[in-house]
């Protein structure tokens, strides 16, 4: 069975190791581990990994944040793809460093990525994996913290981090949703 899993973040190398690119380290570390090399496709930089007998058709949309709608609407319509085997991994200011939180739906909670996909797909009924990057920043400095890099310590449990996200991904395809939200929220 086909998944289309979407890590969000910003095309380019000036954006490469920002906090807001955390959806596309996830995806680049499930795809290294199986080898997977991403290639240039319409709407953004695709590979494929098995994971048992599921498909995990891997995303990461080029047209940038505010845009990724685009991307997550055309994949999902060419790869015929059910939204509900549909998981976004994005960035998340209101959970602590590190923290992940999966849900089946909810509110873009101002991310704009998240927004762009709820308007492009006409609905909030997607799953997420919401990864923490913290929120330790001034009012009105959001913007420069969301695409500032991580700090060395940062990286350090970023190390532990990641590879975690990793397995809830496999998990979702794997066992869906609930059992995934069950398995991962709050650990």
């Amino acid at each position: 069975m086909n998944n289309l899993i979407v890590g969000l973040g910003n095309i380019g190398d000036e954006y490469a190791d920002t906090r807001h690119n955390i959806g596309f380290r996830v995806l680049d570390a499930l795809a290294g581990a199986s080898n997977a090399v991403f290639s240039d496709r319409r709407y953004g930089f695709i590979t494929e990994v098995k994971v048992k007998n599921q498909n995990l058709i891997l995303l990461k949309p080029s047209t940038y944040m505010n845009l990724s709608g685009n991307a997550v609407r055309y994949w999902l319509r060419e790869k015929k793809i059910e939204p509900s085997r549909l998981l976004i991994v994005v960035d998340d200011i209101a959970l602590p460093f590190g923290a992940l939180r999966m849900k089946a739906s909810g509110s873009e909670g101002g991310h704009n990525g998240l927004r762009s996909i709820t308007q492009q797909l006409c609905t909030q009924q997607y799953a997420r994996l919401r990864f923490g990057i913290g929120g330790d920043f001034p009012r009105g400095a959001q913007i420069d913290y969301v695409l500032s890099p991580f700090t060395a310590d940062e990286e350090t449990i970023l190390k532990e981090r990641i590879p975690v996200a990793v397995e809830a991904v496999k998990s979702f395809a794997l066992q869906g949703i609930d059992r995934t939200m069950n398995q991962f929220n709050g650990k």
